[in-house]
């Protein structure tokens, strides 16, 4: 445990942020460079070297607008500590349960930005294994953060990993079994999702035997039918992100993310394609024919596969995407 006012190299300790299984994070300030940072303290200290780095090393291949980036890795004073960016905000649980739960348009905004970070590290190979709210952070600007990689492994890796891995409530079904795919972080999205647009769990940590009745979907009953107002189409998205069988649930991050942004109001959707359509009209008499490019310009450009930020309001969006969903500027 470190106190305030304690120093590591150039590390100046200010407040402890939050604590959990693996390790204490802290407030910390660069006496070098006069900026706040986070610094996480491993409670196993005593791990080889090769232990103590796996989650820098995991951070260092991610580089995400909604991932929380690594500084360095030190050891000071004989303490090994991760330096890493600090987001000023709250947690995502602390956002929900505060609110009781959040407007599906709000619910829809966080849902694409932790959608993002997952496809993200799913294309660097990595699966994050325990994707819930409190690893979640909700900057004052309202950008999103997955943070707390200290249980994530490269697909590779775990694969051969049998170990049982993860927080029960947020756990999908093979994950009680050890074993872990990119799907299981999709179901995980998909409790969080439901969690937040009622405010509540699908379900309890369940029990050994209910165990079976995960399995056969039996605990899960519709987000909508505790709470109406939800969009039909995101309910349905919740409900298939959590499917108990691999083979009904979604696989890839990107194909949750386009059924998400398709989930927009069809009035918004008939909008763009309404001035798309416009522009190329203009086009025939040659006036705003450059603006019709533009716009035809930038839905080509949804083919790419790297994360964008909108032009308008600067939140990150999906490649694919040709409308924003926060500020409903067309890209």
């Amino acid at each position: 445990m470190l106190f305030r006012g304690q120093t590591l190299g150039k590390y100046k300790i200010v407040a402890p942020l939050g604590n959990g299984g693996f390790g204490a994070v802290y407030l910390a300030r660069d006496t070098w460079i006069d900026k706040d940072v986070a610094v996480k303290v491993p409670h196993k200290q005593n791990l080889n070297f090769s232990e103590l780095l796996r989650e820098p090393r995991l951070l260092a291949a991610l580089d995400h607008p909604n991932i929380v980036s690594i500084t360095t890795a030190e050891k000071q004073e004989n303490v090994f500590f991760i330096v890493m960016e600090y987001v000023e905000g709250h947690t995502l649980d602390d956002v929900i349960t505060e609110r009781n739960g959040l407007e599906p348009k709000v619910a829809l905004d966080y849902a694409l930005q932790i959608g993002l970070a997952v496809d993200h590290a799913h294309r660097q190979g990595v699966i994050h294994r325990d994707l819930r709210p409190p690893n979640v952070l909700v900057s004052d600007t309202g950008v999103l953060k997955v943070a707390d990689f200290g249980t994530s492994r490269f697909l590779e890796i775990a694969a051969h990993d049998t170990t049982v891995i993860g927080s029960p409530a947020y756990m999908a079904p093979e994950q009680f079994d050890g074993k872990t795919v990119f799907a299981s972080d999709l179901y995980s999205l998909g409790v969080m999702m439901y969690q937040m647009l009622t405010g509540m769990l699908p379900y309890d940590a369940p029990a050994p035997g209910d165990l079976g009745r995960l399995r056969r979907g039996e605990l899960v009953s519709p987000p909508r039918l505790k709470k109406p107002s939800i969009p039909k189409a995101f309910n349905d998205i919740v409900m298939k992100a959590m499917a108990p069988d691999l083979q009904n649930r979604y696989q890839r991050a990107s194909d949750l993310l386009n059924d998400l942004e398709t989930s927009q109001p069809t009035t918004e959707r008939k909008a763009l394609l309404s001035q798309t359509a416009g522009q190329g009209a203009a086009n025939k008499d040659g006036d705003g024919s450059r603006e019709a490019r533009n716009i035809q310009s930038r839905l080509r450009a949804q083919a790419t596969p790297e994360a964008k930020f909108c032009w308008h309001c600067h939140k990150p969006l999906h490649a694919r995407t040709d409308r924003c969903p926060f500020c409903s500027e067309i890209q």
